[in-house]
């Protein structure tokens, strides 16, 4: 072969020339894929929960290309063969006489649009995925039974539905309902066998109180409580309010209330969830376990007295976070009375003991802003001392988080009041 062909024959295939008859993959001719024969409506489903696609959607991932290619057996009758003009290669030039230009055949072919395909196999995923729920358990007359059971989660298997929706569309399989493949997350806390969890006692409770809520503030607590009543710890695992609580919306039940945020009060939805974290706060300080993460409010807050007893939570942060330290699991039940919210912690009795030293107010200022300070100490059965950790909250003036329509509600006598004027707005504010 002489070095002049040698050339010509790399540069022919470094321009990447096909063979004629080459299909591109993921593509299906005109005479298997027609879109109008595709349903109005296809329906995917994992298990009971059903996904409609409408014809008009799948257009969108269709891309339709034409090409000549060579067919033995087929007469032209196209005015214009001449396949180099076509590709616009001028090296092709060369091999014209190679092909019998009489015999080329214009043809179209539909492909996909992977990146279209592969985002909607994850809108899809979102649509489906559900993630597992751990088993909520009640006490009654000492025994622990089954309210809600532990209930398996779904992911989507995403490379495995590409495939199937591919699959059923280019063979117009997709009549009636096309099953999607998943995978069953198993639950961290299953509640087949309640007598296994070791939860025998009441190790621990907390209390506070909203009197004087507004009726939205009331309707989101009793919203926030559901969500942990039931709810299980493992031994050893941290617990997460936020993670627990899930999303604070309009669509998971809460209205708009007064929340602290940034420099200022002002209403949205789930104001008034903080009753909830602080109320479970005290439930794991008087259970003895180990506090991991805890903010006090801006300021002081009549619904949470004793001051430095609180928590503050804002989804994704802060949150409220602690330890199961002891050997067996904790379960969470919750009661209103009133206007009274009790947390009850259910678990094994290790013989600990608990001490709380406080809430001590170190200062307080005639704005009402304020510092505090208690005490957690945990003994073992034999009086050791386990743990000792202090707690120390500053608080902000109320009257730098000013919210318009709503007053400040003050923890001290202001320099100019009266001591009667000072009596009555105590009384007013149930102070």
């Amino acid at each position: 072969m002489s070095k002049f062909v040698y050339i010509i024959l790399v540069t022919f295939f470094s321009l990447g020339f096909q063979p004629l008859a080459a299909k591109t993959e993921n593509a299906a001719s005109n005479d298997i894929f027609i879109l109008k024969k595709i349903p109005e409506e296809i329906n995917f489903s994992v298990k009971e929960k059903v996904y409609n696609l409408t014809r008009a959607e799948i257009s969108d991932w269709l891309e339709e290309r034409t090409e000549l290619v060579y067919e033995k057996n087929y007469s032209s009758e196209m005015e214009n063969t001449d396949l180099c003009l076509y590709k616009k290669l001028l090296i092709c030039k060369l091999f014209s006489p190679l092909r019998k230009e009489g015999q080329l055949k214009k043809k179209s072919t539909v492909i996909f649009r992977e990146n279209s395909v592969s985002q909607f196999v994850k809108d899809l995923s979102r649509f489906f995925n559900k993630d597992p729920e751990n088993g909520k358990l009640k006490v009654e007359n000492g025994k622990v039974s089954v309210f809600y059971p532990s209930q398996p989660g779904i992911k989507l298997n995403e490379e495995k539905t590409a495939v199937i929706i591919k699959k059923c569309l280019l063979e117009e399989n997709c009549k009636g309902m096309t099953r999607l493949a998943f995978l069953e997350i198993s639950p961290e806390i299953s509640t087949d066998n309640v007598e296994n969890l070791g939860i025998t006692d009441l190790i621990g409770e907390g209390h506070s109180n909203f009197k004087g809520s507004p009726k939205n503030r009331i309707y989101n607590i009793n919203v926030a409580t559901k969500r942990f009543d039931g709810a299980l710890i493992k031994p050893g695992e941290e617990f997460s309010f936020v993670k627990v609580l899930g999303e604070v919306d309009a669509e998971h039940g809460y209205l708009p209330e007064l929340v602290i945020k940034h420099d200022k009060t002002e209403p949205e939805f789930g104001g008034g969830i903080c009753q909830v974290s602080t109320t479970v706060f005290r439930a794991a300080i008087y259970s003895g376990l180990e506090i991991t993460a805890r903010r006090n409010h801006a300021y002081p807050v009549s619904y949470y007295n004793p001051q430095g007893m609180d928590a503050t939570v804002y989804v994704p942060r802060p949150d409220l976070r602690f330890v199961n330290d002891t050997s067996g699991y904790i379960l969470i039940q919750t009661e209103i009375k009133g206007t009274e919210l009790i947390f009850y912690f259910y678990g094994k009795d290790e013989g600990r003991e608990i001490e709380i030293i406080g809430p001590k107010i170190l200062e307080k200022n005639p704005d009402g802003s304020m510092k505090t300070t208690f005490t957690q100490q945990v003994f073992n059965r034999d009086r050791n001392l386990i743990r000792e950790d202090v707690f120390n909250s500053a608080y902000d003036s109320p009257n730098k988080y000013p919210h318009p329509g709503v007053e400040i509600v003050l923890t001290e006598k202001p320099d100019d009041w009266s001591h009667k004027e000072w009596k009555e707005y105590k009384r007013t504010h149930n102070l």
